[in-house]
């Protein structure tokens, strides 16, 4: 197979539920490949990373979408995630980036702990209860997506009664950010857009008017005070943003990881135990299934290359963070969940000035989460066929029962 046979393979229904056999025929092809006319796969960890981290590689932004598809502009959705960070280079990027970097500090992140901790076991508590007289409780809905969403919620200022709108809004407006080979396929996405950027103007402006100590009335009142460095359109993306990632991201690692330990009894064990670090175990869950498959660049300059592959400006490169992290030139035994290994960095979260601004909050969350959830349910086992969601970027479940006994 080569480069685009891997895609367009990657694209199916059975590529996107089990990508990791076509990760591994795409390293027969090297660390990169092309994959047809100005369009290249970062395969390696070295060469995936290298791509995020140099700085001719960058997004592609609303405006070059657009003048490639004048109908991109029709869609909410990507006109939405196109006022974000996530799609802005340099100097946009880092300006916003700013405004915003200062809640997700080490600092600030290690002092949620107890936040986590209390907000873990509550969810514990309610799962006990759900699951008291034997039926199945679904850990995706009761758990892995209710504990992220409550933190990024805190953290923004959404009041405590509209979260449980979020995960089937986050849901649709999500397939904005897949490969999605036919704009029409947007429309539930735009819907989405369109709610959740009226739920954030309405809530800006009651911060306004009623200011907490919280991000949206402190990018609010930026966004009033002074448009150059933060303008009506970016706070509202960014917003959405922050929730959607806040928690998306956080909500398929855990349960991708719950799911790995029933497959690995022993592992279960350890961290039970407690001869097996926390962090190590999420460490080789973000390697070993990641929660983010795949992101995208441009090349904006001349004279770049992928490897020895020359990308002329405007050529696009699709970033396999799923295969990178199981590059057999990085990793022994790649296809091995193991989680003792050490030294591994993921590219999960990314590299370079797009990294992950949350992911040592989704880290924490994972570390104090699974313990607890181990120990206070010693009879935790599957009641029940999961469900996958249907996607190849994002990557994660949509259900996944189980029994607390």
């Amino acid at each position: 197979m080569d480069g685009t046979a891997i895609i367009e393979q990657l694209l199916t229904s059975e590529g996107r539920a089990d990508p990791y056999p076509l990760y591994a025929r795409a390293h027969e092809l090297g660390t990169a490949a092309s994959a047809g006319p100005d369009t290249f796969l970062a395969l390696g960890h070295g060469t995936a990373g290298k791509v995020l981290r140099t700085a001719g590689f960058g997004v592609a932004t609303a405006e070059m979408q657009s003048g490639l598809a004048p109908e991109f502009a029709e869609h909410s959705s990507l006109a939405l995630f196109g006022g974000s960070m996530l799609e802005r280079n340099a100097p946009d990027h880092a300006r916003v980036r700013s405004l915003i970097a200062s809640v997700f500090t080490a600092r600030r992140v290690a002092a949620l702990r107890p936040a986590v901790e209390a907000a873990v076991a509550g969810l514990l508590d309610e799962m006990a209860e759900a699951g008291s007289d034997g039926s199945a409780v679904d850990f995706m809905d009761t758990f892995a997506f209710r504990l992220p969403v409550g933190v990024i919620c805190e953290l923004l200022g959404v009041p405590e009664q509209d979260r449980y709108r979020f995960r089937a809004l986050a849901g649709d407006l999500t397939v904005a950010l897949e490969l999605v080979q036919d704009l029409a396929e947007l429309g539930a996405a735009d819907a989405a857009a369109d709610e959740l950027s009226g739920y954030f103007t309405e809530l800006a402006a009651h911060r306004l008017a009623h200011p907490q100590d919280d991000l949206v009335t402190d990018l609010a009142r930026i966004a009033v005070a002074d448009p150059g460095r933060l303008s009506a359109r970016e706070l509202l993306a960014n917003l959405v943003l922050l929730l959607v990632a806040g928690f998306e991201t956080t909500t398929n690692l855990l349960g991708n990881g719950l799911a790995l330990l029933f497959r690995h009894p022993d592992v279960t064990a350890a961290l039970r135990t407690g001869t097996l670090d926390p962090a190590g175990f999420t460490e080789e869950v973000l390697r070993y299934d990641s929660p983010v498959q795949l992101t995208t660049r441009i090349a904006l300059t001349e004279g770049l290359a992928v490897d020895d592959l020359p990308a002329p400006p405007g050529s696009m490169v699709l970033v396999l963070l799923g295969a990178a992290n199981r590059d057999p030139a990085r990793y022994h035994r790649p296809e091995v969940f193991d989680p003792s290994r050490t030294g591994s960095q993921p590219l999960s979260f990314g590299a370079g000035p797009h990294y992950c601004l949350g992911s040592q909050l989704a880290r924490l969350e994972a570390e104090v989460a699974v313990p607890a959830l181990l120990d206070r349910f010693p009879r935790l086992a599957p009641a029940g066929v999961p469900t996958r969601r249907d996607r190849l970027v994002l990557r994660g479940y949509e259900t996944l029962p189980v029994a607390v006994r």
